[in-house]
């Protein structure tokens, strides 16, 4: 399913498809890795293995509707728009729930008053990772890069770049980090 679905909207690009495919498996093994280490969260009912590897396949399926020529996408919207833009796709999808791993993956998630303070060109709203999968999945994100694929950022590396967008951002970050036990 998930990659019939990739292919729907990927086929006309193999260059951006292979990034996409690549960043997309990275994060889903360290997710995955996550969820292995915590088998307590699905005894509990609390992550759902299966979707935590199709989501993390999906999050950033709305990437060819950006503008970002490095990693080979050539759309019109500006990059922090991928997450709104995959999700109304996942929705349209029938895939509401991954379509919301989507919608709040972006850095350690952007609050609606950082939206509406950084007037960012997204609908005003809580973009922030709410259920422990979305958590998971936006943690593991954060270590694998579109334009450096097959490389793995270190914890330093993420904790600075989380840094540029202040400090509910970082605070965002540490409780992520808190979570998944690094």
């Amino acid at each position: 399913m998930v990659y019939a679905l990739i292919d729907k909207y990927y086929s006309d690009n193999p260059a951006l498809r292979e990034v996409l495919v690549r960043h997309s498996e990275q994060v889903r093994d360290m997710a995955l890795s996550i969820v292995d280490r915590h088998p307590e969260w699905v005894a509990q009912g609390l992550v759902d293995r299966q979707f935590v590897e199709e989501a993390a396949m999906l999050h950033d399926i709305g990437i060819y509707a950006c503008d970002a020529p490095k990693i080979h996408c050539h759309g019109t919207h500006r990059y922090i728009e991928h997450g709104y833009l995959g999700a109304e796709l996942l929705r349209g999808e029938g895939l509401p729930k991954h379509a919301l791993v989507a919608e709040r993956h972006t850095g350690s998630g952007i609050s609606l008053e950082q939206v509406l303070r950084e007037e960012l060109p997204i609908p005003p709203r809580d973009y922030c990772p709410q259920s422990l999968e979305e958590k998971i999945i936006c943690y593991a994100d954060k270590f694998f890069s579109k334009s450096h694929l097959g490389e793995t950022s270190s914890r330093d590396k993420v904790r600075r770049s989380i840094w540029m967008y202040g400090h509910d951002a970082i605070r965002r970050w540490e409780e992520l980090e808190r979570l998944m036990e690094v």
